[in-house]
């Protein structure tokens, strides 16, 4: 099973001169908490609310004023649309991430998140334990 099936489209993107509020005010509205910072459709970051809270703080600036590339996690951990889900789950565990962008000749598809991935894999346990049951004699 390739990845393609879990990858969120329409994925929220930003430009690197993008300011923090700006970023905080996005992730409100549509409900997310990260946006891929990219630059010719190529990721080239990412901002998570997390980033938001610590890192917009430390610098001792209004939020209208701190940008983007001043507090995105650089040169982001991607996979390609192609890739199977063994080598998301071992790439996002090797890299400790939640998140990440996926790309097709290194530009931005979409992205997969670690909460679509448990998701789907609870849904999956439950179809493998409905057979279980089903075969499963009567006690």
């Amino acid at each position: 099973m390739t990845i393609e099936a879990l990858v969120i489209e329409g994925v929220e993107t930003a430009g690197p001169s993008a300011t923090a509020e700006s970023l905080a005010l996005r992730m409100r509205e549509v409900g997310i908490g990260s946006i891929v910072i990219e630059e010719d459709m190529e990721p080239i970051g990412v901002v998570t609310d997390r980033d938001l809270a610590m890192r917009v703080d430390s610098t001792d600036r209004e939020a209208s004023s701190v940008t983007a590339e001043e507090i995105m996690t650089p040169d982001p951990v991607t996979i390609d649309v192609d890739a199977g889900l063994l080598d998301l789950t071992a790439r996002m565990r090797d890299n400790a991430v939640r998140r990440m962008p996926v790309t097709r000749d290194d530009k931005l598809v979409g992205i997969v998140t670690l909460d679509d991935l448990v998701q789907l894999l609870a849904t999956e346990l439950s179809n493998l334990a409905a057979v279980i049951e089903a075969e499963s004699p009567p006690y």
